[in-house]
């Protein structure tokens, strides 16, 4: 998965891929059953995730009801001091130039917390 902005997006457990550039683990937890020599990445970018309270409540309900609700309040935090200079450290890798992979352990990336993060990153670059 790919953007125009140079940003792209994979799990943490497919094998590294030349083209990747930097790649950024943007998960708050460490994935289950990966060395860190196996995951590849550049950077552990812990506080661009959703914040444990809010990544428990979205998991207690899988019947789905809550991902506009979830989006809503992972946009909400990413303005939030806490998330500040981690979206800012992710900003200015992608101002350097080449790609930036955003790894991700979730399963159902489409349902997940990054594509609001590379949403929220490319409308930044949008702006400035």
């Amino acid at each position: 998965m790919g953007s125009g902005s140079g940003i792209r997006v994979r799990r943490v457990y497919d094998p590294p891929e030349d083209d990747d550039g930097s790649r950024v683990l943007v998960d708050r937890l460490w994935p289950r059953g990966i060395s860190k020599e196996d995951a590849a990445v550049d950077l552990w970018a812990k506080d661009a995730a959703p914040s444990e309270e809010l990544r428990t409540w979205y998991h207690e309900d899988r019947s789905g009801d809550r991902y506009d609700g979830f989006v809503e309040r992972y946009r909400t935090e990413l303005g939030d001091p806490g998330h500040t200079e981690a979206v800012e450290e992710l900003l200015a890798l992608l101002r350097r130039g080449g790609p930036v992979t955003l790894v991700t352990a979730v399963k159902d990336v489409p349902a997940g917390h990054v594509p609001v993060l590379v949403g929220h990153l490319e409308n930044a670059l949008d702006h400035r």
